[in-house]
């Protein structure tokens, strides 16, 4: 659970002291967090996962009842990632403009709309639907770190990110697992289990509304940003380690139903199969950190995790019995991969500034990259009818998430100007 915690730095270094409000100085000096706002922090994260994993549950099904190629069902997985980096940056901004608050309550009621609309039998309200929750969950996943920045005593924040990042990856794999059982369940088939989560969302908005009073729009932080470091290669490492693991992940999440059921799996069994990926991945990166703990050159723990998802691509394509086998190495080697690029975006800073502009390069340009994985992929099974070539270039790609990962893990800070004064309490919690 305390790996997982990587998630939550890494979009607070992606969302910067725009996005978090008051410093830490503002933040409540009580020792215990309200259970009304750790309800509300956690229903927020159910929504952050769960109407995009169930997608690859169920697109062998999309695909046939709507007549829709690979090809397009791979943009339907890719549309959520071009979402997320053409939104992502809008949210500081927006956060200033409007309050933190106030901005995430209608993020939520936008995503029920979003949801309710793609489970229309429409391929056009398919495609706008996905567009609109998609936008919704890209504010919720910046503003719901600042808001527990700015409403959690600093002692208790870890903590807090960690149950809300672990609530969120168990609704992600909850979702993947019961999609496709449920479609055989209800009816409307794939259509009403497109919309099942819409209950959570609107808990959640409830929940949220009462945190609106008081919140106000804030004023830009003070001081100019730290300049993106376009012209260092350990960035540039860190950036491509961060894209081609995210590709690894929601290309699994999007296509390994539908090869599983291309190789003889039933719909429902593929659907547990990427339920147990999930669950092992959340397991590996929960485990990641007392392995590595005191430990700050992690140049062969990211390129081993990476090798790891490499060999369960390759064992995938070449011993389709061995599914399972697969997915737990997929699992492992996912799980790790992810917290550990999370993490390099802070260590490899020298300042919280340079934290902030390096995790808006990494994240901005990772979701570009991961976004083209479901889409090629799709068309590449288009070209062979074949699902070989395809996870033949994962597995290349695995090498080479290898490579940057290698690059990405040693010890060293990108140059920059000086750092910036931090406290003891700073010092404590991210030493050098």
């Amino acid at each position: 659970m305390r790996l997982r915690t990587a998630r939550a730095s890494g979009q607070n270094s992606a969302s910067g002291s725009a996005a978090a409000g008051p410093s830490r100085a503002t933040v409540p000096s009580r020792t215990a967090v309200p259970v009304g706002l750790l309800i509300a922090i956690c229903l927020v994260a159910a929504n952050l996962r769960t109407a995009l994993t169930g997608v690859g549950a169920l697109l062998p099904e999309i695909e046939h009842g709507s007549g829709l190629t690979s090809s397009w069902g791979g943009l339907l997985s890719t549309l959520p990632l071009l979402t997320f980096a053409a939104t992502s940056p809008l949210v500081a901004r927006a956060s200033h403009r409007f309050g933190s608050a106030r901005l995430l309550a209608a993020s939520l009621a936008v995503l029920a709309a979003g949801t309710v609309l793609r489970s229309l039998p429409s391929v056009a309200c398919l495609f706008a639907g996905t567009v609109v929750l998609s936008a919704a969950i890209a504010f919720g996943n910046v503003l719901l770190p600042a808001l527990i920045r700015r409403n959690v005593p600093a002692h208790r924040i870890q903590g807090v990110s960690a149950l809300y990042v672990t609530v969120m990856g168990l609704m992600a794999a909850v979702s993947s697992g019961i999609s496709a059982p449920l479609a055989h369940a209800v009816p409307g088939s794939w259509h009403t289990a497109l919309a099942w989560g819409v209950a959570f969302t609107v808990a959640a908005l409830l929940a949220w509304l009462p945190r609106m009073r008081g919140d106000r729009p804030q004023a830009s932080a003070a001081g100019a940003p730290s300049p993106v470091p376009w012209r260092s290669r350990l960035a540039w490492q860190v950036t491509l380690f961060m894209g081609l693991q995210s590709l690894a992940f929601y290309t699994a999440v999007a296509w390994l139903p539908s090869i599983l059921v291309d190789r003889g799996a039933s719909s429902t069994t593929a659907g547990w199969m990427l339920f147990s990926y999930q669950v092992v991945s959340l397991a590996a990166g929960s485990l990641l950190p007392l392995l590595t703990r005191g430990r700050h050159d992690q140049r062969w723990t990211a390129a081993g995790a990476s090798v790891l998802l490499a060999a369960g691509f390759t064992v995938l394509a070449a011993a389709p019995a061995l599914s399972v086998l697969a997915c737990t190495l997929l699992g492992l080697g996912g799980g790790a991969c992810l917290v550990l690029a999370l993490t390099f975006q802070s260590q490899r800073a020298g300042s919280s500034g340079e934290a902030a502009a390096l995790a808006g390069m990494a994240q901005s340009i990772g979701y570009l990259v991961a976004a083209a994985g479901p889409l090629f992929l799709g068309i590449l099974h288009d070209a062979t009818h074949s699902w070989s070539l395809p996870l033949a270039v994962l597995a290349v790609l695995g090498i080479a998430t290898a490579v940057a990962g290698h690059g990405a893990g040693q010890d060293r800070r990108i140059p920059g100007p000086p750092a910036d004064p931090i406290t003891p309490l700073e010092r404590q919690r991210h030493p050098r």
